[in-house]
């Protein structure tokens, strides 16, 4: 077992460019290349007080996690996030459980869109501080009269199912069974809580979907993983119930 200290920072653009620009490609995965992924991490790392990252080396290093909320109307005629609206507004479209999604974001609403990665091997433990420095981080930004008061908050994640692995061509008929069979997993296990609280969620297929190779993310085990893109639309009234109910299911035990 090895002892390792997390520290939390707000974002700092002369440092963490390059951090943010890697989670934001491992979280949009094979579909990151659909998006203006510098121009998106410009505008994250401008809003120095709302969200936060997780480091383990000091400031001045590259960041393991982050969180922050980007509000959807505000930002809606810069580029990166006006092709992200595009693209959000699309994958709901074609996927029954998240049909509220469009409507909300061409109503005018001031959507808080929830951009949250970590690396992979990081502890699940470090998501409830970060949701509830949000939080706070939010409500003194409201109270200072910052454009942060959400109707809703859409947070982006990722689920998976696991598929068997086969170097051969399969059907399309097999492969289209496999995942309707294959069970919902989630990389982040915060999101099963947000599922509880949402007021729409669900999973859809990237865009790339075809240039990512099951086999190709194997890690030495038999199955192979077939990645999706998850959407979870709360309230903003139920979204500090959301947040208790993580902290309630990750924070470790005193």
């Amino acid at each position: 077992m090895v002892n390792v200290e997390f520290e939390w920072f707000n974002f700092d653009p002369e440092i963490d460019f390059h951090g943010i620009k890697s989670l934001l490609r491992q979280l949009f995965d094979v579909d990151a290349t659909l998006f203006d992924i510098s121009g998106l991490a410009d505008l994250i790392l401008s809003q120095h007080t709302i969200g936060s990252t997780v480091k383990v080396d000091g400031k001045e290093t590259d960041a393991y996690a982050f969180l922050t909320a980007l509000n959807l109307q505000e930002h809606k005629s810069k580029k990166p996030v006006a092709d992200l609206i595009q693209y959000l507004g699309s994958k709901a479209q074609a996927t029954d459980s998240l049909a509220a999604v469009p409507a909300l974001l061409e109503s005018g609403k001031h959507v808080g869109l929830v951009l949250a990665e970590r690396l992979i091997n990081m502890p699940s433990e470090i998501a409830p501080p970060m949701y509830s420095m949000l939080i706070d981080e939010i409500e003194a930004a409201v109270e200072d009269k910052e454009p942060y008061e959400f109707s809703h908050y859409l947070i982006l994640s990722k689920t998976y199912h696991e598929v068997q692995s086969n170097l051969e061509m399969e059907t399309e008929r097999k492969r289209k069974k496999a995942k309707e069979e294959a069970p919902l997993f989630f990389f982040h296990p915060e999101d099963e809580k947000l599922y509880e609280h949402a007021a729409a969620y669900g999973s859809y297929p990237f865009t790339k979907e075809d240039e990512a190779v099951a086999d190709s993310k194997r890690a030495f085990q038999e199955m192979g993983v077939r990645t999706q893109g998850s959407m979870i639309l709360i309230e903003a009234g139920k979204f500090a119930g959301a947040v208790k109910a993580i902290n309630d299911y990750l924070s470790p035990p005193s």
